[in-house]
């Protein structure tokens, strides 16, 4: 795998459960090992049950890219964190730190 660009360390139930990658071919995401190990985890979504493969895609994956704010609420993130709005990774790292839902990501791994 391509070294990455950004990282984003994900977080389910604020578990740590893995790590969203940009390359230079697209996008991977992949389960941690400690959290594989734990049989009362959930998966981020239906879309990507866990598993120990990476996950790869020349996109960001839909289902983190639905995390991402819309509409008004996008443009006041866009300009104040003076983020291009076709950004969707660093829209998803500045915006999605504590998003409705049991899923947020964070930049730096705690």
């Amino acid at each position: 795998m391509q070294d990455p660009y950004r990282t984003a360390y994900i977080y389910i139930q604020n578990i740590y459960a893995g790590i969203l990658k940009e390359t230079d071919t697209g996008y991977s995401f992949q389960y941690d090992k400690v959290y594989l190990k734990n049989t009362e985890t959930s998966a981020a979504s239906l879309t990507m049950p866990i598993r120990e493969e990476a996950y790869v895609s020349k996109t960001l994956f839909s289902f983190f890219d639905g995390l991402i704010p819309e509409g008004w609420l996008l443009n006041i993130v866009a300009r104040n964190w003076k983020i291009n709005m076709n950004d969707r990774f660093g829209i998803l790292l500045v915006a999605c730190k504590d998003c409705i839902g049991n899923v947020s990501i964070r930049e730096v791994k705690e």
